[in-house]
This record gives C-alpha cells, sequence and structure tokens, in this order.
C-alpha cells in the first residue's frame, strides 16, 4: 500500500514512518504538512491509503476530502488528538480512526482493514454464473453454459439459449464484460458466441468466418476480429 503520512508535528510524522518501516505491505510514498500540501501530494503521488491529521494550517483533514472529491479517492485513516470528530470521519467513509497516542497493535489493525478494503476493491468480480432474464411476471436464472450466443439488438441484448430467446435491457458490451473470457468471445460489433458451440469454421471471400454453432446458427464474425477469432478457436493465422 502506497502510504502518504499527513500531520502538522514533525515527531508524530517520524514516529508514524518508523513504525511503518515494520509492514512490508506498506511503502510511504511522502510526509505532508498542511492541508494545502496534502492535497496536491495525494494527487501528484496518487497514494493508495492516508494516514491523515485532522487539525493542521491551512484547514483540516476534512477540508482535504472535500478539495479531492471526484479525484483520486485514497483510503483513508484519521490519526489525530481529537476524539470528537470519529462520527463524522465515518460518515465520509474512513476506513479506522486512531486517537493519539495510540498501540502500535492499533495501527496494525488498521492498516490490515485497509488492505482488506483495498484488495476488495480492486479484485476483479466473478464471472456471471446465472443470467437473470424477465419472463412475463417472473424472473428465470439462465445458466450461462446454457448460453450459445448473444446478439446485440440496439440497446438491448437477445441472448439464444437452445430452443429458447431472451430480451434483456442492457448493451452487449456491459453483459459481455460480466461472462467468463475463457468461455465467450466478441466475433462481431454485435455478436458474441459461447466458444465451445462452435462446430465448423468456414471461410469466406472478404476475409470474414463463417461459425456453425451445434444447434445449428451460423454467424459470420467482423473482419476486424478474425485475428482474435481464430487464436481463440486454435487456428493458424
Amino acid at each position: 500500500m502506497r502510504t502518504l503520512i499527513v500531520d502538522d508535528e514533525p515527531p508524530a510524522r517520524r514516529r508514524l514512518r518508523a513504525l511503518l518501516r515494520d509492514r512490508p505491505d506498506v511503502a510511504v510514498s511522502g510526509e505532508a504538512g498542511t492541508a494545502s500540501a496534502a492535497v496536491a501530494a495525494i494527487r501528484q503521488t496518487h497514494p493508495s491509503l492516508v494516514l491523515l491529521d485532522i487539525r493542521m494550517p491551512e484547514g483540516d483533514g476534512f477540508d482535504v476530502l472535500d478539495e479531492l472529491r471526484g479525484d483520486h479517492a485514497p483510503a483513508v485513516i484519521f490519526v489525530t488528538a481529537f476524539s470528537q470528530h470519529a462520527a463524522r470521519a465515518f460518515d465520509v467513509r474512513a476506513v479506522d480512526y486512531l486517537v493519539k497516542p495510540f498501540a502500535r497493535e492499533r495501527l496494525w489493525t488498521a492498516l490490515d482493514r485497509a488492505a482488506s478494503q483495498l484488495a476488495a476493491l480492486t479484485a476483479p468480480p466473478a464471472p456471471l454464473r446465472r443470467l437473470p432474464v424477465d419472463v412475463g411476471r417472473r424472473i428465470r436464472l439462465v445458466d450461462a453454459d446454457e448460453i450459445d450466443y448473444l446478439r446485440a439488438e440496439g440497446n438491448y441484448v437477445r441472448v439464444y439459449a437452445g430452443a429458447q430467446s431472451y430480451l434483456l435491457r442492457q448493451t452487449l458490451t456491459g453483459l459481455v464484460a460480466r461472462l467468463d473470457p475463457a468461455d465467450f468471445l466478441q466475433v462481431h460489433r454485435s455478436l458474441v458466441v459461447r466458444l465451445d458451440r462452435v462446430r465448423e469454421i468456414e471461410t469466406l471471400d472478404h476475409g470474414e468466418l463463417m461459425l456453425r454453432l451445434t444447434t445449428g446458427a451460423a454467424l459470420i464474425t467482423g473482419r476486424r476480429f478474425r485475428d482474435p477469432v481464430r487464436s481463440a478457436l486454435g487456428l493458424s493465422r
């Protein structure tokens, strides 16, 4: 975790830096002693975590966060001598609130929470395994491995699964981003196919490929998708 230390008292900054040397998962990216310097340092170094004092020259810790609203948003652990701001700190989604003086173990707990929060934010979401589709007044859950292919229809997507098809109100780009890339491949700007459904490939005159699926459907790839399709299907170029 690239960490910025913000405190107007040099001894407090030195203590935090010394404590952090024992954390192999923390790298101190810099220090700041005023609110304006903290804003500038965050914008310049893009830390993943800020240890943030509240009372300091040129504003306070909350002013720093207000100034950064809409910009890079690091995780924040408030480190302060004043206990009365804890409720407000959690209103701005602080990871933790440490009141000086604090023991090393208390700082460790806060850092562990920050690490868990940052890991959750950066971990890619699990691929969608079941797709909820509207069927009249009911919602049917279609297993991803039942899907043969998907076709864009304006701002909708038609999902083909065996003899059934379902219309979803979302974009093809948004839906394919939630499917497992090991199973599904975009073969045209308006088509995504499940790779294990492809039974035959035919090269057409203008460089497109015709994919014949196990269901009997015939899909024509876009020319700019030709090489990724050939690669995904194990074909020589």
